[in-house]
């Protein structure tokens, strides 16, 4: 397992929140990374994805939303999500800036980054990729979670569960056509909302993150083709 850099992030004149940064030898694509609602960065799963990223060199920003770094369960509000994602981003571009950058992260985290991206694009990203995009809360299916997905300028990458309680399949294949050839949709059979798998499906969840690492992987590329990283 590889250690990252434990970074500070200046959010805005009275925030800062910690940071880890893991950068392979020769990187050829940066991912900014953000947590989801009810777990930080150091969450198992963050840690495990980042290190097989890492693996198909990948760079990659994980980063604590204000919130997580005081120790609420209570998110922030958009406003200080996205100016937290933008002071990610930041960072990012500026450790590598000739490695093809993307903005992300899990469910709520992801969720941020493509609202602060409708908004208002940040410099450098070239795509957006989606570890389970949370279109509804669970028993309610609904799209109006995807509505700002129209504003997004930049290709994205949707990685989803066939069981994710999060996102209807039906009601999440319908946001994904919607939105045409910027939009793609990977799915990982059998997988919940925190990409759990069942002993029954023949896969274990290690087997899952490395699956979600080479399609993240792969498709980065694929955005950049040519990139060199530094």
């Amino acid at each position: 397992m590889s250690t990252p850099e434990s970074l500070t992030l200046t959010v805005d004149d009275q925030t800062t929140v910690s940071a880890l940064w893991l950068q392979p030898p020769q990187p050829r694509a940066t991912y900014v990374f953000a947590h989801g609602a009810g777990a930080g960065m150091h969450h198992s799963f963050m840690a495990a994805l980042s290190q097989a990223l890492f693996d198909a060199s990948v760079a990659t920003l994980r980063y604590q939303f204000p919130y997580m770094e005081r120790g609420s369960k209570r998110p922030d509000s958009p406003a200080v999500a996205h100016a937290a994602v933008r002071a990610a981003v930041a960072e990012a571009r500026q450790r590598l800036p000739d490695t093809p950058l993307f903005a992300g992260g899990k469910s709520f985290g992801g969720r941020m980054t493509s609202q602060a991206q409708a908004a208002e694009a940040m410099p450098g990203v070239r795509g957006l990729v989606f570890v389970g995009f949370p279109l509804h809360p669970a028993g309610k299916p609904a799209i109006d979670r995807a509505a700002h997905l129209a504003q997004v300028a930049v290709p994205m990458l949707f990685l989803q569960g066939t069981r994710d309680e999060l996102a209807d399949l039906a009601l999440l294949r319908g946001v994904v056509q919607g939105l045409g050839d910027p939009a793609t949709l990977h799915l990982e059979d059998d997988a919940d909302h925190a990409f759990h798998v069942r002993a029954r499906s023949g896969r274990n969840d290690a087997q899952v993150v490395l699956a979600l690492a080479a399609a993240m992987a792969a498709w980065c590329l694929a955005q950049a083709p040519g990139a060199r990283g530094g």
